[in-house]
């Protein structure tokens, strides 16, 4: 199993309620149905404000690192990164079950 943790911090001036944010949120919750590789899905804002906060984050399981390729290669899920990467910068770790 690897769980796959994406946070995203909105890029200086991109307000949270601006039209293509909410586009951005509205894909990334549908990556978990469009993806069928992940076994588990979940995405929503940081709920806590601090100096070292990140603003977004995914969180997916998926069975194996073949999964994960098939993800990353996965038509909308790409479609969803590109919206993020207009407004924000992140940062990806995968974690591997042992």
């Amino acid at each position: 199993m690897i769980t796959h943790i994406v946070l995203f911090k909105l890029k200086d001036g991109v307000d949270r309620r601006a039209p293509s944010v909410l586009e951005a949120e509205k894909l990334a919750r549908e990556v978990g149905r469009h993806v069928p590789e992940l076994l588990s899905w979940r995405v929503g804002w940081n709920c806590v404000a601090r100096d070292i906060s990140y603003d977004f984050a995914a969180v997916g399981v998926l069975p194996d690192r073949a999964g994960l390729e098939k993800y990353q290669k996965n038509a909308f899920h790409q479609q969803s990164v590109e919206r993020w990467r207009e407004i924000s910068d992140w940062v990806v770790v995968d974690l591997a079950d042992h």
